[in-house]
């Protein structure tokens, strides 16, 4: 006579919440502008503004852009701030920074629009393994929005997870 196993875990009212299912598609891109510099460390506003206006930036079309100057410059904001000008209606997202920084404005946008009155009360876990680069600060928010409203929360794999939370009655 054979026991029929049951998979407790299927069974159970856990949620798993994955952040990869919300990562957006589409090509991520640094922008460096060290090449439009004299010298690599002199920004020249007029040689700079040429470079802006000659620049085909179409095709950053639908596409991320992380706007970066990888020498040791300084930079005067006014310079990203007028790329930004002719990207803006042709890139999905720029911000001034690296990938790390791109990656974390995009989920600091789709945590904050996510209806997490769907988790009320009950058991959450949040997936750890990605094969996405999901930043770490995506996971500290999402952890302020959740534990207002979770019964627990929990990081990890159904089958092995490490407690973070539980509501107290």
């Amino acid at each position: 006579m054979s026991e029929e196993i049951i998979n407790r875990v299927a069974n159970s009212k856990l949620v798993t919440l994955d952040l990869e299912d919300f990562y957006p598609s589409g090509e991520r891109v640094v922008f460096d502008i060290k090449k439009w510099l004299f010298e690599d460390l002199i920004l020249k506003e007029s040689e700079f503004r040429d470079y802006i206006n000659q620049h085909d930036w179409q095709q950053y079309d639908q596409k991320y852009l992380a706007l970066t100057c990888s020498s040791d410059a300084i930079i005067p904001s006014w310079a990203y701030l007028l790329i930004s000008t002719k990207l803006a209606g042709i890139a999905k997202k720029t911000v001034v920074g690296d990938l790390e920084m791109l990656e974390t404005v995009i989920f600091q946008e789709i945590i904050l629009s996510m209806d997490v009155s769907t988790f009320a009360g009950k058991p959450v876990i949040l997936k750890g393994c990605s094969d996405k680069p999901i930043p770490s600060s995506a996971y500290t928010l999402l952890i302020e929005r959740l534990v207002p409203v979770v019964g627990s929360l929990l990081f990890g794999e159904a089958c092995s997870t490490v407690p973070l939370y539980k509501f107290k009655k």
